[in-house]
């Protein structure tokens, strides 16, 4: 009998293993969660939009633009060509009346996101992290602005301002350590004038009218509710997030027991490359499975230690 009850005290021990695993990972993952980031902003339709306007769109020049444009309720795009769309262009059509309603659901919320840190009305030469920032009237930048991810490429950035926005000739906005433009939001209660050869990342929601002087970048979108966006000698491109990595776990019965297995898989977005944030994704998923096999190794030994003492005893 003893014999018999050898197998299955080792059994015992590699499930009570396991159960002291789970009960170690599984409050990491959960409590990962708690202190999760200010959610994106969604843009719905609006999304494939690199330009959008509510009345109309006008370009000077051979802009180039990385996405749709559309207009509605307006009817009016002019300046395509000498401008270059890389997209489709949607004249007061479903899809463009659907992507400006989009764009209103999305101008509210970020307008209406809690709390956020009173900012100075000039964003120059300042180093900002993820999170709301606010102006009780207007926004400009002269110089550099500098958003900082901390390693999170899921990491937000909202902009309230209750009037203008207005950026320098020259002027960037500049991103690091896994920031992406996808994820910058520019709400502008009035209107938004680019100066020439300043270089804008972000989605700007503007409730006027977008105006982009001369060879002024904007890496993300073009978005006016009601007026028009003027375009001249520009290039737009419509970032795009990458879907977070998807973790699944599973578990195995092998003569030793269960043993979980995890699977990581990273997205793929057209043109992207796979960055240092996403590459450590993966190693921290490596040594959180790496944690769990010392402490499943380290349970069964040690309930395995107990049996064999007690049977000594006995």
């Amino acid at each position: 009998m003893a014999d018999m009850a050898h197998p299955v005290r080792r059994r015992w021990a590699v499930g009570a293993g396991l159960a002291l695993t789970l009960a170690v990972v599984v409050p990491l993952a959960v409590g990962g969660s708690a202190n999760a980031a200010t959610a994106p902003v969604g843009l719905g339709k609006a999304t494939s939009f690199a330009v959008l306007a509510g009345s109309s769109v006008t370009n000077t020049g051979p802009s180039t633009i990385n996405g749709d444009v559309g207009v509605s309720p307006g009817t009016s795009v002019t300046g395509f060509p000498p401008g270059t769309v890389h997209g489709t262009t949607h004249q007061t059509d479903a899809v463009a009346s659907q992507a400006e309603s989009d764009l209103t659901t999305a101008y509210t919320d970020a307008a209406g996101r809690p709390g956020g840190a009173t900012i100075s009305s000039d964003l120059g030469g300042q180093t900002l992290t993820p999170g709301v920032y606010k102006s009780a009237s207007a926004m400009g930048l002269t110089g550099d602005l500098t958003l900082n991810g901390a390693g999170d490429p899921n990491a937000v950035f909202i902009f309230q301002m209750v009037s203008t926005l207005t950026t320098a000739s020259g002027s960037h906005v500049n991103l690091i350590n896994a920031a992406s433009s996808c994820n910058v939001f520019w709400q502008v209660g009035s209107s938004a004038t680019l100066g020439t050869h300043s270089t804008l990342r972000g989605n700007v929601l503007a409730l006027t009218s977008i105006a982009a002087q001369t060879g002024a970048t904007i890496d993300g979108r073009a978005l006016a509710r009601n007026g028009t966006v003027t375009l001249d000698t520009n290039t737009i491109t419509a970032s795009t997030c990458a879907a977070p990595p998807t973790t699944t776990t599973t578990a195995v019965l092998g003569t030793t027991g269960v043993q979980p297995t995890t699977t990581t898989t990273l997205p793929k977005v057209l043109g992207a490359k796979v960055t240092a944030p996403l590459a450590a994704t993966g190693a921290a998923t490596f040594r959180l499975i790496r944690f769990a096999g010392i402490a499943l190794i380290l349970g069964a030994a040690a309930l395995l230690a107990g049996s064999r003492r007690k049977r000594a005893t006995t």
